[in-house]
């Protein structure tokens, strides 16, 4: 660690930067999922799949941004190469072979929806050691990330045999994590 005078603890701040870098490395590899399925998308919407897509890679960056920063700010050192990402993100690695809009939706919202329960654990567990700035960050990035899934969701059309399935049922969220 850096010396600071960031006032908390560098117990805290060891926590939080090792809690960081291992998300800061994940929303790399999603942002890299999240450019490959709008370079990758076919079908009569890709227009505005492929923008949304595009859209949501745009917002995922700047979360790498936003944690490298607060993991800098804490002292500690942003581990946020592609080689780190491709060695220690948590999500499952996309599916390169799919190219229907539907298949990237499902993808997408898979890999949103993991990064999106990791993020509201991260929260909890930066709150319970003693770093409320750094549970807010996540928590911001959880309202991104569930936004997000709500806008690529919207894509999938609704079907009368879906009613009472669990999303899980339905095929789409990261049941295991990559790592």
């Amino acid at each position: 660690m850096q010396p600071t005078h960031n006032t908390l603890s560098e117990t805290i701040r060891t926590l939080s930067v090792e809690l960081l870098n291992k998300h800061l490395v994940t929303v790399i590899d999603l942002h890299s999922q999240m450019k490959h399925a709008s370079w990758n998308i076919r079908g009569p919407s890709f227009i505005p799949i492929h923008g949304l897509f595009h859209n949501v890679a745009e917002d995922v960056e700047d979360y790498s941004e936003r944690i490298a920063e607060r993991v800098s700010g804490l002292g500690g050192v942003a581990r946020g190469t592609v080689r780190a990402a491709a060695e220690c993100s948590f999500l499952s690695p996309y599916t390169l072979n799919i190219a229907t809009e539907h298949q990237h939706i499902l993808a997408v919202a898979g890999a949103l929806s993991a990064c999106g329960r990791s993020v509201r654990e991260a929260n909890d567990q930066a709150a319970a050691f003693g770093d409320n700035d750094t549970a807010d960050l996540f928590t911001d990035i959880s309202r991104g990330i569930d936004r997000q899934l709500g806008l690529v969701e919207s894509h999938i059309a609704p079907r009368s045999d879906d009613e009472g399935h669990s999303r899980e049922a339905m095929g789409f969220v990261q049941t295991a994590f990559h790592k």
